[in-house]
This record gives C-alpha cells, structure tokens and sequence, in this order.
C-alpha cells in the first residue's frame, strides 16, 4: 500500500468515506467518474486507490451506482466482469480498446458535491 505523506487521521478518513459514498451516490444514470476526480471532490486529490478501497470495503456500498466509476482513462475494474454490462445497460458506448468513451460520458459535477 503507498504510504501517503498526508496521512489521514481516523476522523479525516471518515469523513472521506462519508464524501466518498455521497459522490458516487449523486452519478447520474448514463454517466461516469474518474477515482481520482472522486477524490478531488473529496478534498484528497492524492488518494484515488483509497476511493476504490473505500467502495470495495465499505459494508452498503454495493447499492450505489459503484459501477459508474472507472479509472483516468476510462478502464472498468479488473476482476469486476458485471461492471461493463450495467455501464452498457446505461448507454454508456466503449472504445474499440475496450474503455469508456470519456468524451461522451465523463459526468463532471457543476458544484461541490462533498457537503
């Protein structure tokens, strides 16, 4: 795991979770964001895996639209194959390459939605 040179402490990272869980709570149907815009938004520009983490592990996470998250270049989660499937039941179209088309779908919020 990175060692993080801005460590969190234990209210800090709740608080992340709870801005995590709100975020991705807010994807509109049809639409994808980046783990590390999640994180921005979060106010941890630095700890995209740390949102992945906290969607992996968090207990109730699995009823938000988690499958609305991709990486930077639009890259599904290894090891997660129902991931494409629910994007494509959305709408959302794939590259030849295999990775959501970000021009189309990148969902990039009008206000700060952490709070």
């Amino acid at each position: 795991m990175k060692d993080y040179p801005d460590k969190m402490t234990p209210e800090q990272a709740r608080t992340f979770r709870d801005d995590v869980l709100n975020i991705v709570s807010q994807i509109p149907c049809g639409r994808v964001i980046t783990y590390g815009h999640i994180a921005a938004l979060a106010g941890w520009p630095s700890h995209a895996r740390m949102v992945g983490r906290t969607l992996r592990y968090t207990p109730g996470a699995e009823l938000l639209p988690c499958h609305r998250v991709v990486n930077n270049v639009g890259r599904t989660a290894p090891g997660w194959s129902r991931q494409r499937p629910l994007l494509e039941y959305e709408g959302i179209t794939f590259k030849p390459n295999g990775h959501v088309d970000m021009l189309r779908h990148l969902w990039e919020p009008e206000i700060d939605v952490s709070s």
